[in-house]
């Protein structure tokens, strides 16, 4: 997709800098999927808050590294 956007110079070059992309495309690009792994790793933080994982009854470590020792 091609867009036009108002982007103040020093906010690109640190983008750029921190990325360590050649292009500007190349480094919002980079910017905006870390961005979006970000978000997506916070909602399954909230997400593990609300509804903790548990352990099955019966499971124990030993038997998983014996199932994955077979």
């Amino acid at each position: 997709m091609k867009v036009t956007a108002l982007i103040p110079d020093d906010l690109v070059r640190s983008v750029q800098t921190h990325t360590g992309a050649k292009t500007v495309t190349e480094s919002l690009i980079t910017a905006l999927r870390q961005w979006l792994e970000l978000q997506e790793i916070r909602k399954l933080n909230r997400e593990l808050r609300r509804k903790p994982l548990r352990f099955r009854s019966g499971f124990s470590a030993e038997k998983v590294r014996g199932i994955n020792r077979r």
